[in-house]
Protein backbone atom coordinates (compact mmCIF):
# COMPACT_ATOMS: atom_id res chain seq x y z
CA UNK A 1 0.00 0.00 0.00
CA UNK A 2 0.99 3.37 -0.77
CA UNK A 3 1.06 5.61 2.44
CA UNK A 4 0.39 8.88 0.70
CA UNK A 5 -2.26 7.59 -1.33
CA UNK A 6 -3.84 6.20 1.06
CA UNK A 7 -3.14 9.88 3.39
CA UNK A 8 -4.81 11.79 0.30
CA UNK A 9 -7.59 9.93 -0.55
CA UNK A 10 -8.93 9.79 3.45
CA UNK A 11 -8.08 13.23 3.71
CA UNK A 12 -10.03 13.93 0.93
CA UNK A 13 -13.12 11.93 2.42
CA UNK A 14 -12.66 13.42 6.17
CA UNK A 15 -12.82 17.06 4.60
CA UNK A 16 -14.90 16.68 2.52
CA UNK A 17 -17.92 17.65 4.50
CA UNK A 18 -18.79 20.47 6.81
CA UNK A 19 -21.42 17.64 8.08
CA UNK A 20 -19.10 16.16 10.06
CA UNK A 21 -21.44 12.55 10.61
CA UNK A 22 -21.35 11.67 6.44
CA UNK A 23 -17.40 12.63 6.54
CA UNK A 24 -16.64 10.34 8.92
CA UNK A 25 -18.79 7.74 7.50
CA UNK A 26 -17.36 8.26 4.12
CA UNK A 27 -13.67 8.09 5.85
CA UNK A 28 -15.04 4.75 7.22
CA UNK A 29 -15.71 3.21 4.23
CA UNK A 30 -12.35 4.03 2.97
CA UNK A 31 -10.06 2.60 5.39
CA UNK A 32 -12.32 -0.39 6.01
CA UNK A 33 -10.27 -1.98 2.95
CA UNK A 34 -6.75 -1.38 5.23
CA UNK A 35 -8.24 -1.37 8.56
CA UNK A 36 -11.18 -3.55 10.18
CA UNK A 37 -12.65 -1.03 11.17
CA UNK A 38 -16.48 -1.43 12.14
CA UNK A 39 -17.36 1.95 13.74
CA UNK A 40 -15.58 5.46 14.38
CA UNK A 41 -17.27 8.16 16.40
CA UNK A 42 -16.11 11.96 17.50
CA UNK A 43 -16.03 12.94 20.69
CA UNK A 44 -14.99 16.17 23.05
CA UNK A 45 -13.41 15.98 26.63
CA UNK A 46 -14.64 18.61 29.20
CA UNK A 47 -11.80 18.30 31.92
CA UNK A 48 -13.97 20.45 34.32
CA UNK A 49 -16.82 18.64 33.93
CA UNK A 50 -15.31 14.85 33.62
CA UNK A 51 -18.19 15.01 30.78
CA UNK A 52 -17.04 13.38 27.48
CA UNK A 53 -19.99 14.28 24.59
CA UNK A 54 -20.30 12.29 22.02
CA UNK A 55 -20.64 14.35 18.62
CA UNK A 56 -21.08 11.93 15.74
CA UNK A 57 -21.29 8.73 15.01
CA UNK A 58 -20.79 6.11 11.72
CA UNK A 59 -21.11 2.59 10.58
CA UNK A 60 -20.69 1.29 7.52
CA UNK A 61 -24.29 1.34 6.74
CA UNK A 62 -25.25 4.87 7.91
CA UNK A 63 -24.27 7.77 10.45
CA UNK A 64 -25.59 10.68 12.50
CA UNK A 65 -24.85 13.86 14.67
CA UNK A 66 -25.27 13.04 18.13
CA UNK A 67 -24.71 14.92 21.86
CA UNK A 68 -24.34 11.74 24.01
CA UNK A 69 -23.14 13.31 27.45
CA UNK A 70 -21.09 10.82 29.59
CA UNK A 71 -20.30 11.57 32.83
CA UNK A 72 -16.75 9.56 34.15
CA UNK A 73 -16.05 8.09 37.56
CA UNK A 74 -13.31 10.02 39.38
CA UNK A 75 -10.70 7.23 38.96
CA UNK A 76 -11.31 7.00 35.08
CA UNK A 77 -10.83 10.93 35.20
CA UNK A 78 -7.46 10.48 36.76
CA UNK A 79 -6.91 7.57 34.36
CA UNK A 80 -6.99 10.60 31.65
CA UNK A 81 -4.93 12.33 33.73
CA UNK A 82 -2.43 10.19 33.84
CA UNK A 83 -2.09 9.04 30.22
CA UNK A 84 -1.92 12.94 29.03
CA UNK A 85 1.34 12.04 27.16
CA UNK A 86 -0.03 8.91 25.50
CA UNK A 87 -2.07 10.30 22.74
CA UNK A 88 -2.75 6.93 20.85
CA UNK A 89 -4.02 3.53 22.84
CA UNK A 90 -4.93 0.15 21.72
CA UNK A 91 -7.73 -0.90 23.53
CA UNK A 92 -8.12 -4.86 23.50
CA UNK A 93 -12.09 -4.58 24.97
CA UNK A 94 -13.20 -1.18 25.48
CA UNK A 95 -15.59 -2.72 28.18
CA UNK A 96 -12.91 -3.54 30.25
CA UNK A 97 -10.77 0.30 30.29
CA UNK A 98 -12.35 2.42 32.62
CA UNK A 99 -12.34 5.61 30.45
CA UNK A 100 -13.98 3.81 27.30
CA UNK A 101 -16.40 1.46 28.82
CA UNK A 102 -19.42 4.14 29.87
CA UNK A 103 -18.95 5.34 25.96
CA UNK A 104 -18.73 2.40 24.57
CA UNK A 105 -22.30 1.01 26.80
CA UNK A 106 -24.41 3.60 25.17
CA UNK A 107 -22.79 2.55 21.82
CA UNK A 108 -23.33 -1.05 22.35
CA UNK A 109 -19.98 -2.35 21.65
CA UNK A 110 -18.68 -3.25 25.00
CA UNK A 111 -16.84 -6.34 23.34
CA UNK A 112 -15.07 -4.75 20.50
CA UNK A 113 -11.05 -3.51 20.07
CA UNK A 114 -10.61 0.17 19.72
CA UNK A 115 -7.95 2.71 18.92
CA UNK A 116 -8.24 6.15 20.96
CA UNK A 117 -6.27 8.90 18.95
CA UNK A 118 -6.34 12.28 20.48
CA UNK A 119 -7.02 15.03 18.02
CA UNK A 120 -3.99 17.43 18.28
CA UNK A 121 -3.64 20.72 16.13
CA UNK A 122 -1.33 23.48 17.71
CA UNK A 123 -0.63 21.51 20.46
CA UNK A 124 -4.12 21.32 21.66
CA UNK A 125 -6.06 18.92 22.69
CA UNK A 126 -9.33 19.40 20.60
CA UNK A 127 -11.33 16.21 21.24
CA UNK A 128 -11.08 12.19 20.54
CA UNK A 129 -11.28 9.84 17.38
CA UNK A 130 -12.10 6.23 18.69
CA UNK A 131 -12.02 3.71 15.90
CA UNK A 132 -13.95 0.33 16.61
CA UNK A 133 -13.09 -2.93 15.47
CA UNK A 134 -15.94 -5.07 12.86
CA UNK A 135 -15.80 -7.38 15.53
CA UNK A 136 -13.76 -10.47 13.19
CA UNK A 137 -10.14 -9.45 13.80
CA UNK A 138 -8.52 -6.92 16.69
CA UNK A 139 -6.36 -4.06 15.69
CA UNK A 140 -2.30 -4.47 15.42
CA UNK A 141 0.24 -2.19 15.99
CA UNK A 142 0.46 -1.73 11.71
CA UNK A 143 -3.70 -0.31 12.39
CA UNK A 144 -2.52 2.30 15.05
CA UNK A 145 0.03 3.35 12.55
CA UNK A 146 -2.24 4.05 9.82
CA UNK A 147 -4.88 5.45 12.04
CA UNK A 148 -2.07 7.82 13.35
CA UNK A 149 -0.78 9.49 9.84
CA UNK A 150 -4.58 10.73 9.72
CA UNK A 151 -4.52 12.70 13.19
CA UNK A 152 -4.24 16.48 11.42
CA UNK A 153 -6.61 15.99 8.69
CA UNK A 154 -9.50 14.32 11.51
CA UNK A 155 -8.24 17.35 13.61
CA UNK A 156 -9.14 19.80 11.42
CA UNK A 157 -12.40 18.31 10.42
CA UNK A 158 -13.67 18.11 13.99
CA UNK A 159 -12.29 21.92 14.68
CA UNK A 160 -14.22 23.08 11.72
CA UNK A 161 -17.40 20.59 12.40
CA UNK A 162 -17.85 22.27 16.15
CA UNK A 163 -16.96 25.86 14.83
CA UNK A 164 -19.49 25.16 12.30
CA UNK A 165 -21.75 24.23 14.83
CA UNK A 166 -21.58 27.24 17.30
CA UNK A 167 -22.16 29.54 14.28
CA UNK A 168 -25.67 28.18 13.73
CA UNK A 169 -26.33 28.19 17.17
CA UNK A 170 -25.54 31.60 17.39
CA UNK A 171 -27.75 31.88 14.22
CA UNK A 172 -30.41 30.24 15.03
CA UNK A 173 -30.50 32.07 18.65
CA UNK A 174 -30.10 35.84 17.02
CA UNK A 175 -32.85 34.90 14.57
CA UNK A 176 -34.63 33.97 17.77
CA UNK A 177 -33.53 37.19 19.38
CA UNK A 178 -34.76 39.36 16.48
CA UNK A 179 -38.32 38.34 16.08
CA UNK A 180 -38.40 38.60 20.33
CA UNK A 181 -37.06 42.25 19.41
CA UNK A 182 -39.33 42.89 16.62
CA UNK A 183 -42.79 41.03 19.05
CA UNK A 184 -41.61 43.66 21.58
CA UNK A 185 -41.30 46.52 19.65
CA UNK A 186 -44.24 45.89 17.81
CA UNK A 187 -46.35 45.29 20.98
CA UNK A 188 -44.79 48.70 22.65
CA UNK A 189 -44.88 50.62 19.61
CA UNK A 190 -48.95 49.46 19.72
CA UNK A 191 -50.24 48.65 16.30
CA UNK A 192 -53.47 50.23 18.35
CA UNK A 193 -51.97 53.38 19.18
CA UNK A 194 -53.90 55.51 21.76
CA UNK A 195 -55.10 58.38 20.55
CA UNK A 196 -54.86 57.17 16.92
CA UNK A 197 -58.81 57.79 16.28
CA UNK A 198 -59.00 60.96 18.39
CA UNK A 199 -55.88 63.39 19.05
CA UNK A 200 -53.70 61.74 16.82
CA UNK A 201 -56.02 60.78 14.16
CA UNK A 202 -54.27 63.30 12.07
CA UNK A 203 -50.40 62.26 12.62
CA UNK A 204 -51.54 58.30 11.84
CA UNK A 205 -52.86 59.45 8.18
CA UNK A 206 -48.99 60.66 8.04
CA UNK A 207 -47.76 57.47 9.09
CA UNK A 208 -49.75 55.16 6.85
CA UNK A 209 -49.49 57.41 4.05
CA UNK A 210 -45.92 57.48 4.22
CA UNK A 211 -44.92 54.22 5.92
CA UNK A 212 -44.51 52.31 2.40
CA UNK A 213 -42.20 54.38 0.58
CA UNK A 214 -38.27 55.02 2.27
CA UNK A 215 -38.68 58.83 2.54
CA UNK A 216 -36.67 59.93 5.06
CA UNK A 217 -39.56 61.12 8.00
CA UNK A 218 -38.70 64.11 10.56
CA UNK A 219 -40.99 63.80 13.84
CA UNK A 220 -41.42 67.24 15.84
CA UNK A 221 -42.74 68.02 18.99
CA UNK A 222 -42.37 68.81 22.43
CA UNK A 223 -40.53 66.37 25.14
CA UNK A 224 -42.45 63.29 25.89
CA UNK A 225 -44.71 63.45 22.96
CA UNK A 226 -43.82 60.36 21.97
CA UNK A 227 -41.93 60.67 18.91
CA UNK A 228 -40.54 57.03 19.71
CA UNK A 229 -43.65 55.33 19.43
CA UNK A 230 -44.62 56.85 16.11
CA UNK A 231 -41.67 55.94 14.81
CA UNK A 232 -41.72 52.61 15.81
CA UNK A 233 -45.44 52.75 13.74
CA UNK A 234 -43.78 53.96 10.71
CA UNK A 235 -41.47 51.12 11.00
CA UNK A 236 -43.48 48.20 11.88
CA UNK A 237 -46.09 49.58 9.01
CA UNK A 238 -42.75 49.58 6.31
CA UNK A 239 -41.96 46.92 4.21
CA UNK A 240 -39.08 47.08 6.35
CA UNK A 241 -40.57 45.72 9.44
CA UNK A 242 -39.10 42.29 9.85
CA UNK A 243 -35.39 44.31 9.59
CA UNK A 244 -33.82 45.76 12.41
CA UNK A 245 -35.08 49.02 14.26
CA UNK A 246 -32.17 50.61 15.44
CA UNK A 247 -32.78 53.52 17.95
CA UNK A 248 -29.87 56.47 18.19
CA UNK A 249 -30.10 59.10 21.21
CA UNK A 250 -27.81 61.78 19.79
CA UNK A 251 -27.48 63.69 22.68
CA UNK A 252 -26.65 60.49 24.76
CA UNK A 253 -23.48 59.98 22.64
CA UNK A 254 -20.11 62.01 23.80
CA UNK A 255 -19.05 63.90 20.65
CA UNK A 256 -15.69 61.83 20.97
CA UNK A 257 -17.44 58.61 20.27
CA UNK A 258 -20.14 59.85 17.91
CA UNK A 259 -18.78 58.93 14.34
CA UNK A 260 -17.39 55.49 15.73
CA UNK A 261 -20.96 54.86 17.22
CA UNK A 262 -22.83 55.81 14.31
CA UNK A 263 -20.30 55.05 11.26
CA UNK A 264 -17.99 51.94 13.15
CA UNK A 265 -14.05 52.16 13.35
CA UNK A 266 -11.69 49.85 12.10
CA UNK A 267 -8.97 47.88 14.26
CA UNK A 268 -6.18 50.36 15.04
CA UNK A 269 -8.15 53.56 13.94
CA UNK A 270 -7.77 55.33 17.31
CA UNK A 271 -6.50 54.09 20.77
CA UNK A 272 -8.40 51.20 22.13
CA UNK A 273 -9.58 50.37 18.69
CA UNK A 274 -8.62 46.58 19.06
CA UNK A 275 -10.89 45.05 16.60
CA UNK A 276 -13.34 46.03 14.11
CA UNK A 277 -16.31 47.46 15.02
CA UNK A 278 -19.36 48.11 12.91
CA UNK A 279 -21.56 50.83 13.66
CA UNK A 280 -25.46 51.71 14.00
CA UNK A 281 -25.71 52.46 10.34
CA UNK A 282 -23.95 49.45 9.31
CA UNK A 283 -26.62 47.53 12.23
CA UNK A 284 -29.77 49.21 10.74
CA UNK A 285 -29.07 47.64 6.74
CA UNK A 286 -32.24 46.39 5.22
CA UNK A 287 -33.68 47.89 8.24
CA UNK A 288 -35.05 51.49 10.04
CA UNK A 289 -32.18 54.03 11.97
CA UNK A 290 -34.12 56.40 14.37
CA UNK A 291 -32.15 59.26 15.21
CA UNK A 292 -33.73 60.98 18.43
CA UNK A 293 -32.70 64.12 19.71
CA UNK A 294 -31.10 64.98 16.08
CA UNK A 295 -30.34 68.48 17.12
CA UNK A 296 -27.79 67.56 19.40
CA UNK A 297 -25.84 65.93 16.64
CA UNK A 298 -22.31 68.02 16.22
CA UNK A 299 -21.34 69.66 12.81
CA UNK A 300 -18.62 66.95 12.31
CA UNK A 301 -21.42 64.07 11.96
CA UNK A 302 -23.98 65.92 10.83
CA UNK A 303 -21.65 66.53 7.69
CA UNK A 304 -21.21 62.30 7.80
CA UNK A 305 -24.85 62.29 7.86
CA UNK A 306 -25.49 64.24 4.80
CA UNK A 307 -23.03 61.81 2.80
CA UNK A 308 -25.27 58.69 4.22
CA UNK A 309 -28.47 60.34 2.95
CA UNK A 310 -26.95 61.50 -0.70
CA UNK A 311 -25.00 58.35 -1.97
CA UNK A 312 -26.52 55.80 0.69
CA UNK A 313 -23.12 54.46 1.60
CA UNK A 314 -20.35 55.45 5.23
CA UNK A 315 -17.11 55.35 6.07
CA UNK A 316 -15.73 53.35 8.97
CA UNK A 317 -13.32 55.53 11.42
CA UNK A 318 -9.83 54.92 9.68
CA UNK A 319 -11.42 53.37 6.84
CA UNK A 320 -10.66 54.08 2.65
CA UNK A 321 -13.38 51.95 2.15
CA UNK A 322 -16.97 53.33 1.33
CA UNK A 323 -19.67 50.36 2.48
CA UNK A 324 -23.68 50.85 0.97
CA UNK A 325 -26.07 50.82 3.29
CA UNK A 326 -29.70 50.25 2.63
CA UNK A 327 -31.56 52.26 4.94
CA UNK A 328 -34.46 54.60 5.81
CA UNK A 329 -33.71 57.21 8.41
CA UNK A 330 -36.47 58.79 11.07
CA UNK A 331 -35.07 61.59 12.62
CA UNK A 332 -36.82 63.50 15.83
CA UNK A 333 -36.44 66.81 17.90
CA UNK A 334 -38.07 68.44 19.85
CA UNK A 335 -36.17 71.58 19.14
CA UNK A 336 -36.61 74.40 16.84
CA UNK A 337 -34.03 73.51 14.21
CA UNK A 338 -34.93 76.78 11.70
CA UNK A 339 -34.01 78.92 14.52
CA UNK A 340 -30.45 76.57 14.79
CA UNK A 341 -30.18 77.08 10.86
CA UNK A 342 -29.55 80.91 11.80
CA UNK A 343 -27.55 80.49 14.66
CA UNK A 344 -25.10 78.30 12.49
CA UNK A 345 -25.99 75.19 14.95
CA UNK A 346 -27.61 73.24 12.08
CA UNK A 347 -26.67 72.52 8.61
CA UNK A 348 -28.74 74.06 6.06
CA UNK A 349 -28.55 71.16 3.65
CA UNK A 350 -28.95 68.41 6.25
CA UNK A 351 -32.38 69.93 7.36
CA UNK A 352 -33.96 70.23 4.15
CA UNK A 353 -32.82 66.67 3.48
CA UNK A 354 -34.45 65.51 6.54
CA UNK A 355 -37.39 67.36 6.60
CA UNK A 356 -38.66 65.45 3.20
CA UNK A 357 -41.80 64.51 5.52
CA UNK A 358 -42.09 66.24 9.04
CA UNK A 359 -44.85 65.18 11.02
CA UNK A 360 -45.75 67.31 13.77
CA UNK A 361 -46.85 65.42 17.02
CA UNK A 362 -49.23 67.36 18.90
CA UNK A 363 -48.44 68.45 22.93
CA UNK A 364 -50.86 66.26 25.40
CA UNK A 365 -52.59 69.57 26.22
CA UNK A 366 -53.89 69.93 22.76
CA UNK A 367 -55.17 66.24 22.99
CA UNK A 368 -56.83 66.12 26.42
CA UNK A 369 -59.35 64.10 24.95
CA UNK A 370 -56.63 60.94 24.95
CA UNK A 371 -56.27 61.33 28.37
CA UNK A 372 -59.08 59.03 29.95
CA UNK A 373 -57.57 56.24 27.54
CA UNK A 374 -53.74 57.02 28.47
CA UNK A 375 -54.78 56.81 32.15
CA UNK A 376 -56.09 53.70 31.53
CA UNK A 377 -53.31 52.22 29.66
CA UNK A 378 -50.79 53.18 32.30
CA UNK A 379 -52.53 51.61 34.96
CA UNK A 380 -52.69 48.71 33.45
CA UNK A 381 -48.96 48.94 32.78
CA UNK A 382 -47.93 50.06 35.86
CA UNK A 383 -50.33 47.31 37.88
CA UNK A 384 -48.26 44.81 36.07
CA UNK A 385 -45.19 46.07 36.43
CA UNK A 386 -45.47 46.70 40.27
CA UNK A 387 -47.44 43.45 40.64
CA UNK A 388 -49.67 45.24 42.96
CA UNK A 389 -52.28 43.05 44.71
CA UNK A 390 -55.20 44.63 43.38
CA UNK A 391 -56.30 46.23 40.16
CA UNK A 392 -56.60 50.19 40.93
CA UNK A 393 -59.44 52.42 40.22
CA UNK A 394 -59.99 55.86 39.97
CA UNK A 395 -62.28 58.04 42.18
CA UNK A 396 -64.62 60.22 41.28
CA UNK A 397 -63.31 64.07 39.44
CA UNK A 398 -59.95 62.00 39.07
CA UNK A 399 -60.20 62.16 34.90
CA UNK A 400 -61.28 65.92 35.17
CA UNK A 401 -58.25 66.62 37.51
CA UNK A 402 -55.77 65.39 34.92
CA UNK A 403 -57.51 67.11 32.15
CA UNK A 404 -57.59 70.17 33.60
CA UNK A 405 -53.84 70.34 34.17
CA UNK A 406 -51.66 71.53 31.13
CA UNK A 407 -48.91 68.32 31.24
CA UNK A 408 -45.86 70.40 30.08
CA UNK A 409 -44.04 66.93 29.84
CA UNK A 410 -46.54 65.47 28.01
CA UNK A 411 -47.59 61.98 27.73
CA UNK A 412 -44.05 60.58 29.67
CA UNK A 413 -45.18 62.78 32.61
CA UNK A 414 -48.83 61.34 32.57
CA UNK A 415 -47.19 58.05 33.42
CA UNK A 416 -44.80 58.90 35.73
CA UNK A 417 -47.95 60.77 37.71
CA UNK A 418 -49.58 57.60 37.41
CA UNK A 419 -46.71 55.65 38.82
CA UNK A 420 -46.47 58.43 41.70
CA UNK A 421 -50.02 57.95 42.49
CA UNK A 422 -50.16 53.99 42.49
CA UNK A 423 -47.05 54.20 44.85
CA UNK A 424 -49.19 56.69 47.39
CA UNK A 425 -52.25 54.76 46.50
CA UNK A 426 -51.44 51.65 48.79
CA UNK A 427 -54.93 49.97 47.31
CA UNK A 428 -57.02 53.07 47.63
CA UNK A 429 -59.04 54.86 44.72
CA UNK A 430 -56.44 57.39 42.44
CA UNK A 431 -57.35 61.12 43.64
CA UNK A 432 -54.17 62.92 41.95
CA UNK A 433 -55.07 65.93 43.99
CA UNK A 434 -51.51 66.30 44.80
CA UNK A 435 -51.71 67.54 40.85
CA UNK A 436 -51.32 71.12 40.81
CA UNK A 437 -53.42 72.83 38.29
CA UNK A 438 -51.73 76.42 37.33
CA UNK A 439 -53.11 77.24 34.11
CA UNK A 440 -51.16 80.56 33.92
CA UNK A 441 -48.25 78.11 33.10
CA UNK A 442 -49.93 76.86 30.05
CA UNK A 443 -48.40 78.16 27.05
CA UNK A 444 -50.09 80.75 25.52
CA UNK A 445 -51.66 79.92 22.02
CA UNK A 446 -51.42 83.04 20.43
CA UNK A 447 -47.58 83.76 21.54
CA UNK A 448 -45.10 84.01 19.18
CA UNK A 449 -42.78 81.22 17.94
CA UNK A 450 -39.97 82.54 20.08
CA UNK A 451 -42.36 82.97 22.90
CA UNK A 452 -43.29 79.35 22.89
CA UNK A 453 -39.87 78.57 22.88
CA UNK A 454 -39.04 80.59 26.00
CA UNK A 455 -42.30 79.84 27.53
CA UNK A 456 -41.38 75.78 27.03
CA UNK A 457 -38.11 76.09 28.78
CA UNK A 458 -39.14 77.37 31.91
CA UNK A 459 -41.98 75.24 32.16
CA UNK A 460 -39.07 71.94 31.47
CA UNK A 461 -36.78 73.88 34.18
CA UNK A 462 -39.84 73.82 36.44
CA UNK A 463 -40.69 70.27 35.91
CA UNK A 464 -37.02 69.09 36.14
CA UNK A 465 -36.81 70.71 39.61
CA UNK A 466 -39.93 69.62 41.25
CA UNK A 467 -38.83 65.85 39.79
CA UNK A 468 -35.12 66.93 41.45
CA UNK A 469 -36.75 67.81 44.90
CA UNK A 470 -39.00 64.37 44.88
CA UNK A 471 -35.86 62.62 44.22
CA UNK A 472 -33.96 64.27 46.67
CA UNK A 473 -31.54 65.67 44.30
CA UNK A 474 -30.35 62.47 42.80
CA UNK A 475 -29.70 62.24 39.11
CA UNK A 476 -29.87 58.40 38.66
CA UNK A 477 -29.77 55.52 39.77
CA UNK A 478 -32.88 53.45 40.91
CA UNK A 479 -34.88 56.03 42.40
CA UNK A 480 -33.10 59.23 40.42
CA UNK A 481 -34.94 62.16 38.44
CA UNK A 482 -33.64 60.08 35.13
CA UNK A 483 -35.26 56.95 35.65
CA UNK A 484 -38.83 58.87 36.61
CA UNK A 485 -38.48 61.23 33.21
CA UNK A 486 -37.18 58.53 31.10
CA UNK A 487 -34.42 59.89 29.77
CA UNK A 488 -30.57 58.31 29.89
CA UNK A 489 -28.41 60.51 33.34
CA UNK A 490 -26.54 62.75 30.44
CA UNK A 491 -28.94 63.85 28.78
CA UNK A 492 -30.74 65.01 31.75
CA UNK A 493 -27.25 66.28 33.01
CA UNK A 494 -26.67 68.35 29.78
CA UNK A 495 -30.15 69.61 29.85
CA UNK A 496 -29.76 70.94 33.45
CA UNK A 497 -26.71 72.34 32.67
CA UNK A 498 -28.47 74.32 29.70
CA UNK A 499 -31.00 75.24 31.51
CA UNK A 500 -28.71 76.72 34.66
CA UNK A 501 -30.05 74.17 37.04
CA UNK A 502 -27.29 72.96 39.67
CA UNK A 503 -26.59 69.18 40.66
CA UNK A 504 -23.54 67.23 42.21
CA UNK A 505 -21.05 69.27 43.75
CA UNK A 506 -22.56 72.84 42.53
CA UNK A 507 -25.42 71.86 44.90
CA UNK A 508 -23.63 71.64 47.67
CA UNK A 509 -20.70 75.01 47.33
CA UNK A 510 -24.01 76.61 46.82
Amino acid sequence: MDEKVFFREATLRICGSLEIEKALRQCLLYIKDFIPAGQMSFHVYDRGLGIVETIAHATHDRSELLSIRTPLSPKARRQIKDQRSVHVRLVDRIGDDEVTSPVAEKLDALNLSAVVVDLILERKVLGVLSVLSDGKKKFNAEHVRLLSLLNEPFAIALTNSLRYRELRELRDLLADDNRYLQDELRRLAGEDIIGADFGLKRVMELVFQVSPLDSPVLLLGETGTGKEVIANAVHNSSPRKHGPFIKVNCGAIPETLMDSELFGHEKGAFTGALSQRRGRFERADHGTIFLDEIGELPPEAQVRLLRVLQEKEIERVGGTDFIKVNIRIIAATHRNLEKMLVQNKFREDLYFRLKVFPITIPPLRKRSADIPALVQHFMQKKFREMKLGNIPFLAPGAIDRLMAYPWPGNVRELENTVEHALILSRGEALTFNDLRVQASKAPAENNTEVDELLELDAVISGHIRRVLDLCGGKVEGEKGAARLLNIHPSTLRKKMKKLGILFGRKVGKN
